[in-house]
């Protein structure tokens, strides 16, 4: 089995753009999406934004792995719309992304490949527009600390980059500190400096961040 990925590209920010081939109006929408059912949303939302429009073709990948892949010709010739525009989502190596692209038929038939040039340059502007960005996965990590040495420690690892999720002041202070996969160790054995080896850092889970 493969190992689980630890980063992976997703949209900076939800865009549109728009192309026009042959007198047919190509209007691409990205959004940055969580799962199927917000992806198949969005979709939805431009059938009704645009009830005027002959198509709404979509594509979208899930997952850190990218392993939920679908798309849709939505009336267009088999393979011609959804495809490439799914290809170019994999191209772009970017994931829980939604890519719909409405069409407003000119009048001049493009033909099975100017269709899939034209969704996909519809796509491909799109992504230009939205950006990308690196979500990462942190390991999170507890530390139970005495006052005295809270403020101390805290700044400390704040300056060798170490990202303090939250801090919970109550008879001890409770630091939450998140590390990339795979350096955790390092962590273990900066806090056993800064602390003389009376604090070592429990597992508390897992989160993705931007």
């Amino acid at each position: 089995m493969a190992p689980e990925p630890v980063s992976y590209l997703t949209l900076a920010r939800a865009a549109q753009a728009s192309i026009e081939v042959k007198r047919s109006r190509f209007l691409a929408t990205l959004e940055p999406v969580a799962d199927e059912a917000a992806a198949r949303a969005v979709v939805e939302r431009m059938r009704r934004e645009h009830w005027d429009a002959r198509h709404h073709c979509s594509a979208f990948v899930l997952g850190a792995d990218g392993s939920v892949q679908r798309s849709s010709d939505d009336g267009e010739p088999a393979g011609t719309a959804g495809a490439p525009m799914l290809e170019v989502l994999r191209g772009a190596g970017v994931s829980d992304t939604v890519a719909v692209v409405t069409r407003w038929f000119g009048g001049v038939l493009l033909g099975a490949g100017g269709l899939v040039r034209a969704y996909g340059d519809a796509v491909r502007a799109g992504l230009e527009e939205a950006g990308t960005l690196r979500r990462t996965l942190l390991r999170e990590q507890l530390l139970v600390l005495d006052h005295a040495d809270a403020g101390r420690v805290e700044s400390e690892l704040r300056a060798r980059g170490v990202a303090v999720l939250s801090v919970d002041y109550a008879e001890r202070v409770r630091l939450l500190v998140g590390v990339p996969a795979g350096e955790e160790a390092g962590l273990t054995a900066t806090v056993a400096g800064l602390t003389g080896g009376a604090v070592v850092p429990v597992p508390a889970g897992e989160r993705w961040v931007s």
